[in-house]
């Protein structure tokens, strides 16, 4: 997903793409293990949507936090 596409879901809706991604990732992990994985740049890909909600989650705690 598109980090724009992100920024536009709320908080349980990103929680819950976060758990599909790992999932996926726990999926194409194992594939690779048992040499089944058929595109490798598959897990690159999902390691960065990991890292891109993980990082979207993170801004909209922040901006919800006060300010100190």
């Amino acid at each position: 997903m598109k980090a724009t596409e992100l920024r536009n879901l709320g908080g349980e809706e990103l929680a819950s793409a976060l758990k599909d991604a790992q999932k996926r990732l726990f999926e194409l992990r194992f594939q690779a293990a048992t040499d089944r994985l058929e595109t490798p740049d598959a897990i690159k890909k999902t390691r960065r949507d990991v890292a891109r909600i993980k990082t979207i989650q993170r801004e909209k705690e922040r901006a919800a936090a006060p300010a100190a």
